[in-house]
């Protein structure tokens, strides 16, 4: 059987839900070294000289793989040129990278004078690998393009197209979706009142929660009638806009938190009609189809990754969400089973499994995503 070695330095969330997905659905002989989801920024630095001396310390006899699948928080120009030295490793093994994201595109609220150092340790990771795969085009497109701006601005360096070698050896590769955890709960009854407002995201700025408020607000004043769940992980700092909100929106909330097991989550999505995301980026969106195959009608920004997952009609044009939402909260249409399994049924692992068997089992041949 094939050997994988798994390296994740920032084993939680969506990496954790994704390699967990990956394991069950490519059968493969997998040998995991993971470190927990903090302090990415050292994670991205350290790293890889952190995993080779884990593999060093590994027998002799199991330190031969088919292949080593890496995310991008490890530095793989590193990680590959330090196990040259290591005893018993193979020189052959194939490096494949997954890009759940690229610094290029990420959005940050002030300037960072230390970001460039995150982007190149992106970008020589890619030219170190033999392969890799992208959750998104906007993701692939996006780094691309940050890399050419970013070798644009060095006047006494000429390079033999580095963006074009690292386009041929990459493919987009959907993450795949483990749904059963939703499935498995009864379909809602639905209830009198007006419809439910579901927004299941990161506390963090980058999830553009004000945005997402202040249409909340906006429909309040114009005496529009909702009721509301928020839901999503919450870190040290939070934005102040949600101690705001837990007051100004009282009367329509059902709950406001993180939801403190799957259950309860998948029981709370479950009580919506509508989901909302105001993300200021997002390589994906794992969380959006987590709602909408609770039965949530998305209702999602025209750019990103969504216009090349949704159909225009889920989409809204920046500044329109109150508008959006208000349309859909007076006319509401649910989403019928049907539809719901078109939006989503393709990202499941049980379809997507094969062309991740063949990305990281079948040699360097390009694998795209089956659409």
């Amino acid at each position: 059987m094939e050997k994988i070695l798994i390296l994740e330095p920032y084993y939680g969330g969506s990496h954790k839900l994704f390699l967990t997905g990956l394991q069950q659905s490519v059968k493969a002989e997998y040998t995991l070294l993971t470190l927990p989801a903090r302090k990415w920024k050292m994670r991205m630095q350290l790293s890889a000289l952190w995993f080779v001396e884990q593999i060093s310390q590994l027998p002799l006899a199991s330190r031969s793989f088919t292949t080593v699948l890496c995310s991008t928080f490890v530095d793989v120009a590193v990680l590959r040129s330090l196990l040259l030295s290591v005893p018993g490793w193979d020189k052959g093994t194939r490096f494949c990278t997954y890009f759940h994201e690229n610094q290029f595109a990420y959005p940050t609220r002030k300037r960072e004078t230390g970001r460039h150092q995150f982007t190149s340790i992106n970008f020589t990771t890619a030219m170190a690998s033999d392969s890799c795969a992208f959750n998104s085009y906007y993701n692939l497109e996006s780094f691309l393009a940050g890399i050419h701006s970013y070798l644009k601005k060095v006047s006494d360096m000429k390079f033999r197209e580095p963006v074009t070698a690292i386009r041929e050896k990459s493919s987009v590769l959907y993450p795949g979706m483990e749904y059963s955890f939703i499935d498995q709960l009864p379909l809602r009854q639905k209830e009198d009142g007006a419809p439910v407002i579901v927004w299941n995201h990161r506390w963090e700025h980058d999830k553009g929660p004000e945005i997402f408020f202040e249409a909340l607000y906006c429909l309040q004043e114009q005496s529009v009638a909702f009721r509301l769940i928020v839901l999503g992980q919450s870190f040290v700092t939070v934005p102040p806009c949600f101690q705001e909100a837990k007051v100004r929106l009282a009367r329509e909330i059902i709950h406001f938190g993180f939801a403190e097991s799957q259950e309860e989550y998948a029981r709370l999505l479950k009580l919506g009609d509508i989901l909302v995301s105001t993300a200021k980026h997002e390589f994906f969106g794992i969380s959006v189809l987590e709602g909408i195959r609770a039965g949530c009608y998305p209702i999602l920004p025209a750019d990103l990754s969504y216009p090349e997952l949704y159909e225009k009609q889920y989409l809204y044009e920046p500044g329109k969400l109150a508008v959006s939402l208000e349309q859909h909260l007076q006319h509401f249409v649910p989403l019928d089973a049907a539809k719901v399994e078109t939006l989503t049924g393709r990202f499941a692992w049980s379809e997507c499994g094969d062309s991740y068997a063949q990305w990281l089992l079948a040699g360097n041949e390009k694998m795209m995503e089956r659409i």
